[in-house]
């Protein structure tokens, strides 16, 4: 396990002003990462996992949690209420077995859908895979989610069909 990466945590302000803090995710985690998905809604968390899970299974959430920060990196979006850190959001990238190149994913709780977050951790995720040598990243994405689709556009990403599956999309651009 890579040192943990703490040049990437900082303190960002939503839309509304709201304080948020982005940092990467640790093994100790796990809670934190679970409650995010379980109260992700039914079709945020189909868009995100393309399962209707309704938890994350415990390999699942030890992959998601115990990362090397250099080859997989994930970054959470995390706001206080009522004294508890709560995770709003989670942006990921995992490098392919070149490891120029990268796949991200990204799930926003639904209730701060739309508050500038997604932007922020994108945008960090984006220049902390460059600074780790990825020189393209992608998101394979439902065909469906026009609002992801709109969001990769505004990131900067070249928007797809995917000759494989035509219900989904590829999103990829170079880093």
């Amino acid at each position: 396990m890579a040192d943990y990466p703490a040049e990437l945590v900082r303190t960002r302000y939503l839309f509304d002003g709201s304080e948020v803090l982005i940092r990467p995710i640790r093994a100790e985690d796990k809670t934190m990462e679970q409650d995010f998905v379980q109260h992700l809604s039914p079709d945020s968390r189909y868009r995100r996992f393309m399962s209707t899970l309704k938890e994350l299974a415990p390999g699942k959430l030890k992959y998601l949690t115990e990362i090397d920060y250099q080859k997989h990196l994930a970054l959470v979006a995390i706001i206080e209420r009522d004294g508890e850190q709560i995770e709003i959001g989670v942006a990921r990238y995992v490098a392919d077995p070149s490891g120029t190149n990268c796949e991200f994913a990204i799930a926003i709780d639904d209730e701060w859908q739309g508050s500038g977050v997604a932007g922020i951790l994108m945008l960090t995720l984006i220049d902390a895979a460059r600074a780790r040598g990825m020189q393209r990243m992608e998101a394979f994405i439902l065909a469906g989610n026009d609002k992801m689709i709109k969001f990769a556009k505004q990131l900067g990403f070249a928007v797809h069909r995917d000759l494989d599956d035509p219900g989904m999309v590829v999103a990829e651009r170079g880093l």
